[in-house]
């Protein structure tokens, strides 16, 4: 069993995703927290093997955090929006192994969760600073990008760079059988 502490500020996006990552089999969420400190303490207190972060939380950012986390263990990833200068060579810093758009269907993110354990970094493509894209990292910066593309064409049987975080909760409630309107 995947163990796994989620840190999100948007309350029905935090409960939304742990519902979804629960109704996995082979997952099971621990906790969740509502800003970078809450996540550190449960990070240390409960030893997950994951911890999923989004990028801008009170207190400290999930970056921050990412960075505390970096020697206990726990694989990290990064969930956001949208790209900022800086934010993709900090997450490598940060040994962080999975820098994801929140946007991106919830079988992705199973997926990725799943290569992550087995060992593989995951980043989208949306989010890398142009500085990585070129230069010392291009090679290493390639190769992540390839195995996004494999991610995405097994996760959802075709390539698929599209979805919302409203897909979530149509997800959610289709799987749970509740009505959405």
């Amino acid at each position: 069993m995947i163990r796994i502490v989620i840190a999100e500020d948007q309350e029905l996006l935090l409960e939304a995703i742990g519902s979804l990552l629960n109704l996995e089999d082979d997952m099971e969420v621990v906790g969740q927290a509502r800003n970078g400190v809450e996540a550190l303490i449960l990070a240390n207190r409960l030893q997950p093997d994951i911890c999923i972060m989004d990028i801008e939380m009170p207190e400290k950012s999930g970056l921050e955090a990412a960075e505390a986390l970096r020697s206990t263990g726990c694989k990290v990833i990064i969930l956001t929006t949208f790209a900022r200068a800086g934010y993709f060579g900090r997450a490598l810093k940060a040994d962080v192994r999975g820098y994801l758009l929140k946007d991106s269907p919830s079988e992705e993110l199973a997926c990725s969760i799943r290569s992550i354990i087995e060992g593989k970094q995951i980043y989208s493509a949306e989010l890398m600073d142009e500085d990585c894209k070129s230069g010392e990292q291009e090679t290493e910066v390639q190769e992540l990008l390839a195995d996004e593309q494999n991610l995405a064409k097994t996760s959802t049987g075709q390539s698929s760079k599209s979805g919302t975080a409203k897909s979530y909760f149509s997800i959610l409630m289709d799987k749970i059988k509740l009505p959405t309107g």
